[in-house]
């Protein structure tokens, strides 16, 4: 299965409850934090919440491993 790679790029500090939310039920903790997670529609939805905090990048298997 493909996977995400998904980056904290800001903080949530200041952020709306929801946005913090969001990065926590990720496992997001800090910036720089990064968490690899497959790319289900459940993900997909969480990363477009919060695009202006994250980075993500799409893995092929091969590179996940």
């Amino acid at each position: 299965m493909t996977k995400l790679q998904v980056t904290q790029i800001k903080s949530g500090i200041g952020r709306h409850a929801n946005q913090r939310n969001t990065l926590r039920s990720l496992g997001l903790k800090r910036i720089g934090d990064v968490v690899l997670k497959d790319d289900r529609p459940e993900i997909r939805g969480m990363v477009e919440a919060i695009p202006h905090l994250v980075d993500v990048k799409t893995l092929p298997d091969e590179e996940a491993n």
